[in-house]
């Protein structure tokens, strides 16, 4: 994998805060100090049991799954990819591929064969993970559409599956630590902590995923500032419901525990009621997720009923927290709230912090992380005056090691990274995100691919022309309008669209929530659409056809 990532020098400070080690090393420590501690604890929501391992058991079943994936072929940099809810084998699964040196590609469970097929085949995939059922949808059978199309793919394994593809019995029921020297096997494949580590999709404005490639150093170092950052430490309980297949559940829920030795606390749907017994029941103390997490708990009627005094901390990133939220939520839930700014290419980047003042909770997305920069630059690369909007650049220890496969998309001589947002900083370094010059709406945290979706769209054969922007939601953040011009003597209205993305089998949560037939585009002189003129207009929309 390292041959297909762009060669880049990080900023020669960044070293000074990587701590060179690996995952599993704070497993291993985690394990010695703790064995009987909670590492982890979740109720499966297809099974309604409720799995619960001891840092002892996680790194029995770790170092398990580690050999089984060797002896299956998992070499040292090949790609196992996983679409799993947040379950104890998510957790195990990475575990066990930093054991072995593999990259582990965590897929969002809402991917559909469209995505599917697409990821699995650039990532190269040789082994992909999926649960028998979960929500509906019947993973094994969406695999089997697929695999035809997927010829570096060698084994599907399923949890709760039978026969071959038997998750259980291909590398739990079988004593793979008994069948050989684990010790020199995991010394062999043990990888450096500059060498890929995750692939994680991301969507920009070319409407094609962009394959981010991140290192244990790169990671770990954001983590490690987070963290002392927040007050966060080994006694903290972490409660994540932010799906692990992002980056937001992956670093800061499923890597941070093992890290401190904390103990983890899982939910995988998202239940606001559920969630505040959970952090009752568990003593959970901190949390993060995007801004419908926070206003979905802050608002839930359990909140009233539920004992909640242990949650110090809620951290919430992925869009823009309206300062009414913030205000409700501190009072509601008792706890600080911080504002984060980042990217899946760089964990996150900026926080606020507990005792800062209301006016920077309220109205900023924090001051840079240790080992992290962040400037803002006009049209022509050249730093602004503070208190003047400008594009938003950052480099630093946590910053990704490249996109897979794509070395034409870098960073500049100096390492900066041009991160397609608008902000303002004050003297004191604090910013606050104004806009995005990448066309992607923010849904709940979710980045909704716009230009693939129009794409989509613009085959239908009622179709002219499309432009998808952004309305205003006080809960998601934003929700996604299509504007569409018809061909001469066509009809197509919402219900038409919604069954033409599920044709083409279009992630649901991707979907326009309104449509707007109109005469023709705004355009400029030079004939683009001008999508401001749009997003002025779906401002005072509502979704809904």
């Amino acid at each position: 994998m390292a041959d297909s990532l762009p060669a880049w020098t990080p900023p020669e400070y960044a070293g000074r805060y990587w701590p060179n080690r690996l995952l599993t090393d704070y497993l291993d420590d985690a394990a010695k100090a703790s064995p009987d501690k909670v590492a982890v604890t979740g109720r499966n929501s297809m099974t309604g049991l409720v799995d619960t391992l001891s840092y002892r058991q996680l790194r029995r079943l770790t170092d398990r799954i580690a050999a089984g994936l060797a002896g299956l072929g998992l070499g040292k940099g090949d790609v196992l990819a996983c679409q799993l809810p947040n379950w104890w084998q998510f957790v195990a699964l990475y575990l066990a591929c930093v054991r072995i040196g593999a990259v582990l590609n965590p897929l969002m469970p809402i991917f559909r064969q469209r995505e599917l097929r697409y990821m699995l085949r650039f990532a190269q995939a040789k082994v992909m993970v999926v649960p028998r059922r979960f929500r509906g949808c019947d993973y094994p059978e969406m695999m089997r559409e697929l695999r035809a199309d997927l010829p570096d793919l060698a084994h599907v394994l399923v949890i709760g599956g039978e026969g071959e593809e038997s998750f259980e019995d291909r590398l739990l029921n079988r004593r793979w630590e008994d069948e050989g020297d684990l010790t020199a096997l995991f010394a062999e494949r043990r990888p450096s902590p500059n060498d890929p580590t995750q692939l994680l999709y991301t969507s920009g404005t070319t409407g094609e995923p962009k394959g981010v490639v991140h290192t244990p150093n790169s990671l770990l170092s954001i983590i490690q500032a987070y963290d002392e950052r927040l007050g966060i430490g080994g006694d903290d309980v972490i409660f994540m419901a932010s799906p692990m297949g992002h980056q937001a559940g992956f670093m800061y829920g499923l890597m941070m525990a093992p890290m401190l030795g904390a103990k983890l606390v899982l939910q995988d749907i998202w239940d606001p009621d559920e969630a505040a017994f959970l952090i009752q029941d568990e003593a959970a103390t901190y949390t993060k997720g995007s801004t419908p997490f926070l206003a979905d708990l802050t608002d839930c009627a359990a909140v009233d009923r539920a004992n909640m005094e242990s949650l110090r901390i809620f951290v919430s990133s992925g869009a823009p927290i309206p300062r009414a939220l913030v205000e409700r939520a501190s009072r509601r839930l008792g706890a600080s709230i911080i504002s984060a700014w980042g990217m899946s290419e760089t964990g996150s980047v900026t926080t606020t912090a507990p005792g800062d003042s209301d006016e920077r909770i309220f109205n900023t997305d924090g001051v840079a992380l240790p080992g992290m920069d962040v400037r803002i630059v006009d049209e022509t690369g050249r730093p602004v005056a503070a208190g003047t909007e400008g594009n938003l650049q950052c480099r630093g220890s946590g910053m990704f090691a490249g996109y897979f496969r794509r070395p034409e998309l870098s960073r500049d001589v100096d390492g900066w990274f041009d991160t397609g947002d608008r902000a303002i900083a004050d003297a004191t370094g604090y910013i606050r995100i104004t806009g995005r010059s990448k066309d992607i709406i923010i849904r709940g945290g979710e980045n909704v691919p716009v230009v693939e979706i129009e794409n989509v769209l613009y085959r239908h054969p009622a179709v002219r022309e499309t432009a998808i922007v952004g309305m205003p939601d006080p809960r998601l953040g934003e929700r996604a309008c299509a504007f569409v011009v018809l061909e001469e003597g066509q009809r197509f209205d919402f219900a038409d669209m919604v069954r033409w993305l599920q044709e083409n089998q279009v992630a649901r949560q991707y979907f326009p929530e309104r449509l707007e037939i109109v005469d023709a585009m705004p355009r400029t002189a030079s004939g683009k659409i001008q999508k401001f003129e749009l997003r002025s207009v779906a401002k005072n929309l509502k979704p809904g056809d």
